[in-house]
């Protein structure tokens, strides 16, 4: 590291010399606030203006952006200082604020980000006085068509990190700036909704959203409504969201695996059964090994995709359709779960299918869309009938009252579907079904089980993972890659008949579930023991809680759960058979059309 002094407030600090002025300032204990800037992200556009910082020099004073303006060229050497706290400073910041804010919805007590906005906490920072800036607003614009996404302009700031977050993790670029000057707004192309255009539904720009003009499309009034009508409510949870949910609460990043605290929670907000998508997380594994290894040993078409991650699904069919027959049939482990409870479940116990409703709390928007596929259902009745975000079901639990930090750890209901293996709990991470699917699919092809269990080259959060492993003699080949910027490459080589792989995972969020759009709000600008490194360091202490899960299960692969092994004998008959053709895979839409008329 080449390092630079730099004077700031009159004291000399040496820094990193490719830093930017913030990036300095908060190396060195200064705290200068910002709303477009997204720390390990995207490049700051510089737009919010409330990092603004006093350059001077002997000739005077001058305003930057701070989050832009590189430290080289403010050397201490040169008699520049860095000012913070200058009048001129101050007063600029607090104006910039103040300008947003007059443009802005303050309908703060029902905002869903209401607690985690970013524009109120920097308010409160640099002193906005309420009201000092009054006239005519930007006309609003609210999306409310899509599955799994809300846009409402007027909560807009447009400081452009949507944007950015698109294009970085994705690749993709739905939104964009609309119109110019006081007109302005971000939106879809030509102010379409997020229905209308090629969306994925990922979330990935809610997450980085400041304030509320992002959210998710909330469904707990459906399960009010349902609970209303009488329903049987069978609720599940996906296994990203027991290592997130805590921090609703006040929790830091990895400090606790939620898992009891969470049963104990959804048991007194009066579901029927309180089960884990960890347990069809092994079903799919089931299914899926066999289909890899029917591929293989029948000479089907490779490599095979996983099929897990709706986002991803949707970026298929609307980017890579060629590819669908290379991608697995296997619905999500959620979707899964709901056909097997509205059949083998239902039929146990004499309960009305149309009776049952299946509530998903999941840490992921886009399977709000994926429930509502009419390829997801069996005779015409969804597997799913609701989707909650971690965020919505914390939302939930405040509602009603439970003190989270006192409640017990309780056990999910172990009524046929309660066991689980140690392979679904690392479903939630980049590269965790990949390895669940390889000790199961190892075991298939040898009869024998694959020793050390884990499969350690298909762990880390690096964009794209490559393994390799012996079988038989077959030197199976793997990739693995979340975001679909890093899915893309993968996908170019199957597009052009150049793919080395047998087997390809592809997850829609970068870092897998445990990053999905639906889980909690994580602050752009955390301090070092809080997980400094916002793309990595939060995600991977989300990770280690499902690893150590993993390794804390007496059974660690799918094929060894006994309650798995039980529904195959009882019900299913084997894995891929007629049966679980009907009830556990889906197909694709080949044609699905990206800019859709609109009426």
């Amino acid at each position: 590291m080449e390092t630079i002094n730099i004077n700031i407030e009159g004291r000399i600090y040496a820094v990193d010399k490719s830093m930017t002025v913030l990036e300095a300032a908060r190396s060195v204990g200064y705290n200068i606030p910002t709303l477009c800037y997204w720390k390990g992200g995207h490049n700051s556009l510089a737009s919010c203006r409330v990092c603004l910082v006093e350059i001077a020099t002997a000739r005077g004073g001058r305003l930057f952006a701070s989050c832009v303006y590189p430290v080289a060229d403010v050397p201490a050497e040169k008699g520049f200082v860095i000012k913070i706290s200058s009048p001129m400073a101050v007063e600029a910041r607090r104006a910039s604020v103040e300008l947003l804010l007059s443009n802005h919805n303050q309908d703060c007590q029902a905002c869903v980000k209401n607690g985690h906005c970013e524009l109120y906490e920097v308010a409160s920072i640099v002193g906005a006085r309420p009201g000092k800036f009054a006239g005519a607003r930007t006309d609003r614009h609210v999306d409310e068509v899509a599955p799994g996404i809300i846009r409402d302009s007027s909560k807009c700031i447009l400081c452009g990190r949507c944007i950015e977050r698109c294009k970085e993790a994705q690749g993709i670029g739905i939104l964009g700036f609309e119109k110019r000057g006081f007109n302005t707004f971000v939106s879809p192309i030509a102010d379409r909704s997020f229905a209308n255009v090629p969306c994925i539904q990922c979330g990935q720009c809610v997450n980085v959203c400041p304030t509320g003009a992002l959210s998710e499309k909330r469904e707990i009034s459906c399960i009010d409504k349902a609970k209303a009508e009488g329903k049987f409510i069978v609720v599940q949870t996906a296994p990203a969201v027991r290592a997130a949910l805590a921090e609703e609460f006040g929790y830091k990043i990895g400090e606790l695996n939620a898992t009891g605290k969470m049963v104990a929670a959804l048991h007194r907000l009066g579901f029927d059964r309180v089960f884990d998508t960890n347990f069809a997380a092994d079903l799919t594994i089931m299914e899926e090994s066999q289909e890899l290894v029917n591929r293989i040993t029948k000479k089907g078409v490779l490599p095979q995709i996983t099929s897990c991650s709706p986002g991803w699904i949707n970026y298929l069919e609307y980017y890579y359709p060629q590819c669908i027959p290379n991608v697995s049939t296997c619905k999500s482990p959620h979707e899964m779960e709901g056909a097997i409870i509205k059949s083998y479940f239902a039929k146990a116990h004499d309960l009305d299918p149309k009776n049952i409703y299946v509530v998903s709390v999941m840490p992921c928007t886009a399977k709000k869309g994926e429930a509502k596929r009419p390829q997801n259902a069996v005779n015409g009745l969804a597997d799913v009938d609701c989707v909650i975000t971690t965020r919505e079901l914390a939302a939930m639990i405040k509602r009603a009252g439970i003190v989270f930090r006192e409640l017990p750890e309780e056990e999910f209901d172990q009524d046929l579907l309660g066991q689980y293996s140690g392979a679904a709990p690392i479903f939630g991470v980049t590269g965790g079904v990949m390895e669940a699917a390889l000790r199961t699919a190892y075991h298939t092809l040898t009869g024998k089980e694959f020793g050390p269990i884990d499969f350690k080259a298909c762990r880390g959060l690096e964009a794209v993972k490559e393994a390799e492993v012996e079988i038989n003699g077959l030197k199976v080949k793997v990739a693995i890659a979340s975001g679909m910027k890093n899915a893309k490459v993968l996908l170019d080589q199957i597009k052009e008949g150049k793919s080395p792989y047998h087997f390809i995972e592809i997850m829609g969020c970068p870092g897998g579930c445990i990053n999905g759009g639906g889980q909690p709000f994580v602050k752009p600008n955390l301090k070092p023991e809080e997980g400094a490194d916002i793309l990595e360091t939060y995600r991977q202490k989300r990770a280690n809680i499902l690893y150590t899960i993993d390794e804390k299960c007496a059974v660690r692969q799918s094929h060894n759960n006994p309650d798995i092994v039980k529904i195959y004998k009882d019900f299913l008959g084997e894995p891929c058979s007629e049966l679980s053709e009907e009830l556990l895979h889906t197909s694709y839409v080949a044609n699905r059309e990206k800019y859709p008329e609109v009426k």
